[in-house]
């Protein structure tokens, strides 16, 4: 038995030890949102599973008016802090890290074995910390989900913006037509849509003027995009105004759909089914908008890169630093392709936004059925697309108002 349990275990450290070397070769941004992913998943097992046990730790049941809320909570926020934790020391370590033969290089695309172990002990160990550290990390971290939505914002401006010029630098026919075509299915989408949501959040014979208001704001956006953007003085395109119309739609009926489900304005049946599929689609996008945060570092033009980095935009994303070594020389101080201390703060701010979408932005009011639910929630998702709305406008009226500045 016990050769057999020696061997059991040779064959699990010879396979973490292969998981490690893989990841070692290729590019660790995937491997970093790998680890991301499973902290989501393990988030959300143990806030359906770890009530009752951690009702039986004395340093953490003080009090006997806990609810099953409040405790799954706590699963959710202890390991959203360790996670919290890894990055944001990451964050701090590679702070400087200007080219590949630096040292803290090697330190964040190699050594995974030991990574996974301390991140593993971060979250155990946050189970033991006094409640008041997790209370005060649970409203920290709604200032810090509400900057990782900012994040998003100015990443999917970048992106939009980016895909216009492509298709303009072609300067042919197809892609104009196809730019037309594209922005016009976004506002015809982005007004049917918002129709849809006058059906949902206004029923009759209720007094919903605050969704309606939310409502008609964004409409008025759209119309707004289209107008700046297509003014003669400013240099704009309509299909960024037509796909940043859509995502405030969008943002729009997830902050409307967070109304408490006793709400009568709110329409939507907020059953444990909606409230699953609503729990994975918020998972998805998240795991999906920090999977692109970091594969843009690579080449983004914004505020990703190092002022030393390369910008050019052939560059792949996924290229491995250490194939880069090997093609200028071992000696030569090639700089890094992105920074590595934003790089890691994209993921604790991630982090922060996860556990806000799993305990419902920490409010007791709610059942514990509901995910994702209340007036925070509600005015965090309202204020971003408002925000991205204002963002959108400074980035077509910048060059106008400060003219003594060169804009990319």
């Amino acid at each position: 038995m016990s050769c057999l349990a020696s061997c059991c275990v040779s064959a699990t450290c010879g396979l973490c030890s292969s998981v490690a070397s893989g990841i070692t070769r290729k590019s660790a941004r995937i491997a970093y949102c790998g680890l991301f992913g499973a902290s989501l998943v393990v988030s959300w097992i143990l806030r359906e599973t770890s009530a009752p046990l951690l009702e039986k730790c004395s340093w953490i049941n003080t009090s006997d008016s806990y609810t099953k809320e409040w405790y799954q909570q706590q699963a959710v926020l202890r390991v959203s802090l360790g996670n919290f934790l890894f990055f944001a020391i990451y964050a701090l370590i590679m702070i400087g890290v200007k080219d590949q033969n630096d040292r803290r290089d090697s330190w964040h695309h190699g050594g995974w074995g030991l990574k996974m172990i301390v991140w593993f002990l971060l979250i155990v160990l946050m189970f033991f910390v006094p409640n008041v550290i997790v209370s005060f990390y649970g409203i920290l971290s709604k200032f810090g989900a509400g900057a990782f939505l900012l994040v998003q914002v100015v990443l999917l401006l970048d992106a939009t913006h980016n895909w216009n010029d492509s298709w303009v630098e072609k300067d042919e026919r197809k892609w104009y037509i196809a730019l037309l075509v594209i922005s016009v299915v976004c506002y015809i989408a982005t007004y049917a849509f918002s129709g849809i949501l006058f059906m949902w959040f206004n029923p009759s014979g209720h007094d919903c003027g605050l969704n309606v208001f939310f409502i008609i704001m964004t409409m008025v956006l759209a119309f707004v995009f289209a107008i700046v953007a297509l003014h003669p003085a400013v240099n704009g395109s309509l299909l960024p105004a037509s796909v940043i119309s859509v995502y405030c739609a969008y943002v729009c009926y997830t902050g409307l759909s967070s109304e408490p489900h006793d709400y009568v304005c709110n329409g939507l049946n907020r059953s444990k089914a909606v409230t699953a599929s609503t729990l994975i689609l918020g998972m998805l996008t998240t795991v999906l908008s920090v999977l692109y945060s970091a594969l843009r570092a690579g080449s983004s033009t914004t505020f990703l890169s190092p002022p030393s980095s390369p910008r050019s935009g052939g560059e792949a994303l996924l290229e491995d630093p250490e194939d880069g070594k090997k093609k200028n020389g071992e000696g030569e101080a090639r700089p890094v392709s992105y920074s590595y201390s934003f790089f890691h703060i994209i993921f604790a701010l991630a982090s922060m936004y996860a556990a806000m979408l799993l305990s419902g932005w920490t409010d007791s009011s709610e059942s514990a059925t509901l995910i994702d639910v209340g007036w925070t929630s509600v005015w965090v998702k309202i204020c971003t697309s408002w925000v991205t709305g204002a963002l959108y406008i400074w980035t077509l009226i910048a060059p106008l108002i400060l003219q003594d500045r060169e804009f990319y």
